[in-house]
């Protein structure tokens, strides 16, 4: 077992706490306005596939591989994996908002937001990716 995994909560460091901070607001976001929508707001979720060009048969299997990424996103052994299939997900909304011309920085770019944010709330909390992906001074 590596480090990451056997920090305890009280043993954690100020950054880890910031970390888990941070991968718990994106976790409840992406639960609360996006996946809970697609499950149970129909009324919501389906003129907004709509206005975005996607059929609104696609909105539960959207809702399930966002829920399937969030859940790996949280269990320590596969948050790098549940990142890195979110982020493909985050992509494919960023296309989608730029093909319907939405606005930049409010839409398009609002996947960018919410993958920095779930990235680094990951990098603050898992010693092996900040290995990896170093902060350098030079």
């Amino acid at each position: 077992m590596d480090h990451a995994e056997t920090t305890g909560w009280r043993h954690a460091t100020t950054p880890i706490w910031i970390g888990r901070a941070m991968s718990g607001l994106f976790v409840l976001f992406m639960l609360g306005a996006s996946v809970t929508p697609k499950f149970f707001m129909p009324e919501v979720s389906h003129p907004m596939m709509e206005q975005l060009g996607w059929p609104t048969e696609y909105t539960l299997m959207i809702g399930a591989i966002e829920l399937a990424g969030v859940i790996l996103y949280v269990l320590p052994r596969t948050a790098v994996l549940g990142a890195v299939l979110l982020m493909a997900l985050l992509g494919g909304a960023m296309a989608t908002q730029i093909r319907v011309e939405n606005p930049l920085f409010s839409h398009g770019l609002f996947s960018v937001y919410l993958g920095l944010f779930m990235w680094g709330g990951l990098w603050l909390r898992d010693e092996r990716l900040r290995s990896i992906f170093p902060l350098r001074g030079d």
